[in-house]
């Protein structure tokens, strides 16, 4: 990516110049900045309609003079171009009409203090937002307002706390109607952990309300409100009153088939010594094909996978991901599990079941202190599915559900430092691996 100065032709009354997709969103900047007609820009290089690997095309980074009267700071507003249809030419995105959304129908934004004697706004959010197009555009996946987004990492590769998005509507630009559909705006607001597991307990829009009630300059701006403004009991009352949004959470896991002789004493397969297989019957396995169809009936758009940092990002190697059933308000284009049949939405991998008298799963951290939320969601489907290549099921009945839950809400789960974590239900033929996050990183593993 360069820096650069957009063009300002459309504004001389060359117009015709200029795509309309691109000349609305400018449209909507200018209504906000009329004074900075040329904002300063970072640019893809070689576009990715080209073969570059930056989604976006442009990404307009403005200077905002805040309002004292609301306590928002001065700081710099950046503003994506290229998630939206900029062009309507189909060289990136499907023209669907006006009707609909421009693109993925949306472009993100991102607020950040101007420090003092700053005369040049920082370039590392426009490589957080690249980040998180490719993200987009790889998946097919959207966001919406409310979405959590783990990053496990500091936004700017600093040491910051901050490492962690939600998204919400940007608080001054307003949707555009262009003629190749309509783009909305939203915000990315930095958080630190404690935000974003209030946010997977409870809901995302209840913590950036809380944010906004903190009386921060600009999100990003903001020390953790468990620390500046303590507010875990406001969150435990929204918790009680609305429970948890949370349709599920993407997660980082691995599997062990225990039915396999152990190689020596210390291999995790010795779990199953001694022990007679279960067989499953024809009625069990029946029941757990039917559950998983029931579910995908449910849940027909794809799940959040994980999104890693640039730092971690590159071709990073993992025995397998898989997902717990997951995303708030996740939208996707991909139309591939769509169907009027619920029979054809089933993916061909998840009808065909493969038994395995004993399985170890392995979980990462987020998604392990997860698993309490998960297993008291279960009662709403006799199994319990993880995807991890096959599909895997593991009849779940309230007994064993209450055993789960007594075991895996361990406070001690929450602390990386003392993992790994593990749980064993010899009776069931099931153990359950809570590991750090670096053991997936590795090809070995």
């Amino acid at each position: 990516m360069d820096e650069m100065r957009p063009n300002s032709g459309a504004h001389l009354g060359l117009a015709s110049l200029f795509p309309q997709g691109l000349q609305a969103i400018y449209g909507e900047c200018r209504r906000i900045y009329p004074d900075q007609p040329n904002p300063l820009q970072v640019t893809a290089i070689v576009k990715y309609w080209l073969g570059g690997p930056d989604p976006l095309d442009y990404i307009s980074m403005y200077r905002n003079v805040g309002c004292p009267a609301l306590d928002v700071q001065e700081h710099w507003h950046y503003v994506s171009l290229g998630l939206s249809d900029l062009y309507g030419d189909n060289r990136v995105h499907e023209f669907t009409g006006q009707d609909g959304p421009s693109g993925f129908g949306f472009e993100l934004t991102f607020r950040l203090k101007r420090e003092a004697g700053e005369t040049a706004p920082p370039t590392w959010p426009a490589e957080l937002m690249q980040g998180l197009a490719r993200y987009v555009f790889q998946s097919e996946n959207t966001f919406c307002s409310g979405d959590h987004i783990s990053w496990h990492s500091p936004l700017d590769n600093s040491e910051s706390r901050i490492q962690h998005m939600l998204l919400t509507e940007d608080p001054q630009m307003q949707p555009v109607q262009t003629p190749f559909g309509l783009v909305s705006f939203l915000q990315i607001v930095g958080v630190c952990t404690e935000e974003l597991q209030a946010a997977q307990q409870w809901n995302g829009q209840g913590i950036l309300d809380l944010l906004r009630g903190v009386h921060c300059s600009t999100p990003w701006s903001c020390e953790s409100m468990w620390y500046v403004h303590p507010k875990q009991e406001r969150v435990d009352k929204g918790i009680d009153t609305d429970g948890s949004n949370l349709s599920g959470v993407s997660a980082k896991c691995a599997w062990d088939d225990l039915s396999r002789p152990p190689e020596d004493e210390d291999d995790s397969r010795s779990i199953c010594i001694g022990s007679q297989p279960r067989r499953l019957s024809d009625k069990d396995t029946e029941q757990i094909r039917e559950a998983l169809r029931k579910g995908l009936e449910i849940n027909s758009k794809s799940i959040l996978p994980p999104i890693s940092s640039q730092r971690h990002s590159q071709d990073r190697p993992v025995q397998s991901v898989g997902h717990l059933q997951s995303k708030q308000n996740s939208r996707s284009r991909k139309d591939s599990l769509e169907s009027e049949s619920s029979a054809a939405i089933v993916p061909h991998e998840l009808v065909r079941t493969r038994q395995l008298e004993s399985v170890h799963l392995k979980f990462n951290h987020e998604s392990g202190t997860l698993l309490p939320m998960c297993l008291r969601g279960a009662s709403i489907c006799s199994t319990w599915a993880v995807a991890t290549g096959n599909a895997y099921a593991i009849l779940l009945t309230e007994e064993f559900v209450e055993q789960m839950l007594g075991d895996l809400q361990d406070p001690s789960i929450h602390e990386e430092s003392k993992l790994p974590k593990e749980y064993s239900w010899p009776d069931k033929k099931l153990k359950i691996s809570v590991l750090p996050d670096t053991v997936f990183d590795s090809p070995l593993q």
